[in-house]
């Protein structure tokens, strides 16, 4: 065969050879896809994790709306938050008394840096033990008021060999509309479904707002924005370990409301007329319940109290006076009847030191919070004999 022959053949093989390359890729594409909505190991590749490896863990469950200013992101995948915690890197040594903090946005610490949290001034005081341990903070707080979340987060937070949970909670956390209404528990049903079974909670587990995949969308193709969100978590992992920063705090921002509308409603209640059923006094029992033999802090967090217009019907925006009255009375009785650990601080902070809403404190009324806490902790912690 002469060379012009032997060259024409190889001409003519190359558009198979190409056309063959790209029909075992497409099969191989179409295989993987179809193993992955198969198996669907989305919470599990979210345990593979840069943090507490490559760099520190966070300080705080990753949250955030501005991730090229905050080098944060709000997520959905609960086992990749977990595995970007300090939480998941520490071993837990034998001078530690390990207290874990739940809760919302003012446990968080919304408009505040890293080491200017609740836990982080509980962390700076280097509080003593009688036997020895030093008390060490971890923030699990996470934005979004609903008890539902906490307790999620909570059946998460097991796993790390907490000596005390503390559960700081505000009203707007306890009617039953509020308990599903985060984007994190709706893109989570199933955690969400076992604990409505296992605690017989007052939560319909056939929500239709359940944001469950179909089979394309536990495709590789469907996954794709949840594993983009997994890997820009790691991403943002190298600039928050270079600047500390993970929250977008403003120079300015419309301060919380002073002069109020003049509105009795709350939600859908009746004036006057809160019972037990009509707020989630379940959801938190079921916490303390999972917590078992690891006693809970429970706490009645600082608000804002305003002395503005129509403050005589209303305490702050979100509630007016008698609906937050009757919650106190009721979670105080609740509390005696069940024995459990309850510390009321509704009106330990100066007005003054609310930032954006009636439950984000500034640095200072941290400060003034954190160490009510801490009195309470030790309390705990040594009780008195007798």
């Amino acid at each position: 065969m002469s060379t012009t022959e032997i060259d024409k053949s190889q001409d003519t093989a190359k558009p198979y050879s190409v056309r063959n390359v790209l029909f075992k890729t497409a099969i191989l594409f179409i295989l993987a896809n179809l193993i992955f909505a198969a198996f669907y190991p989305l919470p599990a590749i979210g345990k593979f994790s840069a943090y507490n490896h490559l760099f520190p863990g966070r300080q705080r469950l990753p949250y955030g709306d501005n991730p090229q200013k905050a080098y944060n992101l709000s997520l959905f995948n609960l086992e990749a938050m977990f595995a970007s915690h300090e939480l998941s890197g520490k071993e837990k040594s034998q001078n530690e008394f390990r207290v874990i903090f739940i809760g919302d946005s003012s446990t968080w610490g919304f408009l505040l840096p890293d080491d200017q949290t609740i836990t982080a001034k509980i962390n700076a005081a280097d509080l003593q033990l009688p036997d020895g341990r030093t008390v060490r903070a971890y923030n699990l707080g996470y934005p979004v008021m609903s008890l539902t979340k906490d307790l999620v987060i909570l059946s998460y937070a097991m796993r790390y060999q907490a000596d005390l949970i503390v559960w700081p909670v505000t009203l707007e956390s306890f009617p039953y509309d509020k308990q599903l209404y985060p984007p994190l528990l709706l893109n989570n049903p199933d955690p969400v479904k076992k604990l409505i079974k296992e605690y017989k909670l007052n939560l319909d587990p056939n929500s239709v707002h359940w944001v469950e995949p179909g089979f394309w969308g536990r495709t590789i193709i469907g996954a794709r924005r949840s594993l983009a969100d997994i890997f820009r978590l790691q991403l943002y992992g190298i600039l928050w370990s270079a600047t500390g920063i993970d929250q977008d705090i403003p120079e300015t921002y419309t301060a919380r409301q002073e002069d109020l509308q003049n509105d009795l409603s709350f939600h859908n209640l009746k004036p006057d007329q809160i019972q037990e059923n009509d707020l989630a006094f379940d959801i938190l029992d079921a916490g303390i319940k999972m917590a078992g033999n690891t006693p809970v802090l429970l706490i009645n967090e600082p608000m804002f109290i305003s002395r503005g217009k129509n403050s005589e019907i209303r305490y702050n925006f979100y509630y007016p006076r008698w609906a937050y009255d009757g919650y106190r009375q009721l979670l105080s009785v609740i509390s005696n009847q069940k024995g459990w650990n309850y510390k009321d601080y509704w009106n330990v902070i100066p007005a003054d030191d609310f930032t954006n809403s009636a439950v984000h404190m500034d640095s200072n009324g941290t400060t003034i919070f954190a160490r009510q806490v801490m009195e309470a902790i030790l309390e705990l912690a040594n009780p008195k004999p007798g």
